[in-house]
């Protein structure tokens, strides 16, 4: 099969992103990512009652290709219009529940938690992603001169607010603390990691309460990212995000989740995603103990590539 042209759509955000980025890449196929913007009252309406028109969404050049790959409740309309009116059969495949009929994309990639079914469903154990196992090793000595080679490290990966989780003092204060904890009984070295989504605030703090013999990383870097990753012996993401913990499901190492008091009473989803999670033993809660445990290290990016690899070929 010669290599295929694609179109990615989502709304921008770094997780969104890192999704159709990272399964367009494991296709390899060459692909142009086109970020969505909704018009005012496309923003208002659900996708289900939105009219397939290029009226909702502001218009962008469209180049000639084989298949789209959409992420967010934004990019469902583009992605049904542009396939609606292309002169050629184009495959799309939307990544999470697109919230409208499954039967309007060719395949629908959701994760196991969101209980989605359909023979055109493909299912993945949490959220894909663009990073690889080869890229973590390849950024393995990235932060050499940073840490402390007599001691191991044990990593924090810091997400952010969302209209769930709060990341004020109150909430991640009771974090650092047991991470520090952890760190005095253990003998180990903690770095931080933020995200895009972390506030400043929070990395300010982390730096002032784990003061000097740590690492607190204050910019958004994938290199430290990957490094950490890589050479921390103990890791520990904040619960808010089910990419950053399916990112660290690749390393094969014991994941510890930091819960935060949700704001909220239905984040089931998430909840859902960490029983999983659990099930899998690839995470455990984090408490005042540290142990180290095996499991099956997760690349489902991958995986449903490889799956969808097979299918494609049926089309092209």
């Amino acid at each position: 099969m010669s290599k295929l042209k694609g179109i990615l759509l989502t709304e921008g955000m770094h997780g969104m992103k890192s999704q159709v980025e990272g399964l367009a890449k494991a296709l390899g196929i060459n692909y142009v990512h086109q970020k969505v913007e909704l018009n005012s009252l496309a923003k208002l309406l659900p996708a289900r009652l939105t009219p397939i028109s290029n009226l909702f969404f502001k218009k962008f050049n469209v180049p000639e290709i084989d298949l789209i790959i959409s992420c967010g409740r934004k990019s469902v309309i583009p992605s049904l219009f542009i396939k609606k009116n292309s002169k050629k059969k184009i495959i799309n495949i939307h990544i999470q529940d697109p919230k409208v009929s499954l039967k309007n994309f060719d395949y629908v990639i959701a994760p196991e938690h969101d209980g989605l079914e359909g023979k055109n469903v493909i299912k993945s154990k949490g959220a894909l992603h663009y990073l690889t196992i080869d890229e973590i090793k390849d950024n393995h000595n990235y932060l050499n001169d940073k840490i402390n080679i007599k001691k191991d490290q044990l990593l924090l990966i810091l997400g952010g607010p969302t209209k769930y989780y709060n990341y004020d003092k109150k909430s991640i204060s009771p974090i650092f603390e047991t991470l520090k904890f952890l760190a005095k009984k253990y003998d180990l070295q903690i770095v931080v990691i933020p995200s895009m989504r972390t506030p400043t605030k929070t990395i300010d703090y982390a730096k002032i309460f784990f003061g000097k013999g740590n690492v607190v990383i204050q910019d958004v870097d994938k290199k430290a990212y990957l490094s950490a990753l890589s050479i921390s012996k103990f890791i520990v993401v904040t619960c808010d995000s089910t990419s950053m913990i399916s990112e660290a499901g690749m390393t094969g190492k014991p994941i510890y989740v930091a819960q935060i008091n949700t704001n909220k009473t239905n984040d089931y989803k998430f909840r859902r995603f960490r029983q999983l999670f659990t099930e899998l033993k690839i995470i455990r809660n984090l408490h005042n103990n540290l142990e180290i445990w095996n499991y099956e290290k997760l690349d489902e990016t991958a995986r449903i590539a490889n799956i969808l690899k097979k299918r494609l070929q049926c089309h092209f």
